[in-house]
């Protein structure tokens, strides 16, 4: 199954054009890894936690899935890919790439 993936730079211009406002940022990071900073869109949802938490998600709108180098990040969109989620998008390099790109 292919994973459809956006660069940080990509993501980030989106991010503060506004153009991202109706998607759905999935931060799963750990919580000690969001404390230390996250994007104030992002909706915070550890790894380990999105099995249980499927429900809370809108099938229809778009989700943008990101954690600190994008390897979690992608095994999540994996993950909602295989239970049915269409709109799944990877941000490639996480937030380790995204933060120079965006001052919040």
């Amino acid at each position: 199954m292919t994973v459809n993936a956006i660069s940080a730079h990509e993501f980030a211009d989106l991010y503060k054009q506004g153009a991202l406002d109706e998607s759905y940022i999935m931060d799963v990071r750990e919580p000690y890894e969001w404390e230390v900073g996250h994007l104030k869109k992002a909706n915070h949802m550890p790894m380990n936690t999105v099995p249980e938490r499927l429900v809370e998600l809108d099938r229809d709108q778009t989700i943008f899935v990101m954690c600190a180098h994008g390897v979690r990040s992608w095994h999540v969109t994996q993950f909602l890919l295989n239970h049915g989620f269409e709109k799944i998008v990877n941000v490639e390099g996480g937030m380790a790439e995204v933060a120079p790109y965006i001052e919040e």
